[in-house]
């Protein structure tokens, strides 16, 4: 169940593109993650709504990440031209085909219900750009929590304001734009707060549907300098609203 859809900028979707809905691109970022990278594409794949395609992109592994993934149906494996997970999420956008997108990072997996619930309600609120799932926190066996990781995140249920959780009508990138390609962390934060500043209000559903992996290797959740990114994300969206005030 979803909770009450938020006020705000809506894409108009035809009869046809509803239709399409169901035509979903998963975009999958990963670099060196052989030891991983089989159980994100597995829980894809074991999803009761099946996608049309996943689009791995590649940032330069030097480990069997890319045999690995080209060894699965629906995966097309490409290597990235740019750099950082921002620009990843970009290239795969750009070469997906789907009237929806999801994105998942080599580390996380999905449950199997995600697309599907998320779909469903797509379908029932024609007018609403996207949406995201709750996501759970969850230690990677053999791993120790990382000191600049919240421990007391794990194991807790928390809206998913993160690119794993969310599935969002292609549109939705023409009227926000894409990922700050130029950050090496918090591109996911900026890009939700550029989308809410637009106007573009993404609903949240209740159902924890993503489990987020944590790990000393994984960056986005252990760079001690994560609070001065979120800092400059907010920075930047007051300046935007300034801007638009002023206009």
């Amino acid at each position: 169940m979803a909770h009450a859809p938020r006020r705000g900028r809506s894409l108009r979707v035809t009869g046809h593109e509803l239709e399409r809905d169901r035509d979903v691109s998963v975009v999958l970022a990963v670099r060196n993650g052989a030891r991983l990278v089989a159980d994100a594409i597995e829980s894809i794949l074991a999803q009761t709504a099946t996608p049309r395609e996943i689009i791995v992109v590649d940032g330069a592994s030097h480990d069997e990440t890319r045999d690995i993934a080209a060894r699965y149906p629906l995966v097309r494996v490409m290597a990235q031209r740019s750099t950082g997970i921002g620009g990843a999420w970009n290239e795969g956008i750009e070469a997906s085909a789907g009237a929806t997108i999801a994105f998942l990072s080599h580390d996380d997996i999905w449950l199997p219900e995600k697309l599907h619930a998320q779909l469903a309600h797509l379908a029932g609120a024609p007018h609403s750009p996207g949406c995201v799932t709750h996501v759970v926190h969850e230690l990677l066996p053999g791993t120790e929590c990382p000191p600049a990781f919240r421990a007391g995140l794990l194991g807790r249920p928390v809206p998913g304001w993160i690119m794993e959780s969310l599935l969002v009508r292609r549109g939705v990138f023409d009227l926000v734009g894409r990922f700050d390609s130029q950050m090496r962390i918090g591109e996911d934060t900026d890009w939700f707060a550029r989308a809410r500043d637009k106007g573009v209000m993404l609903d949240v559903l209740s159902g924890c549907l993503v489990r987020k992996r944590v790990h000393g290797a994984n960056i986005t959740l252990t760079q001690s300098d994560a609070p001065g990114v979120l800092l400059d994300v907010l920075r930047r969206s007051i300046a935007r609203k300034r801007e638009g005030a002023e206009a």
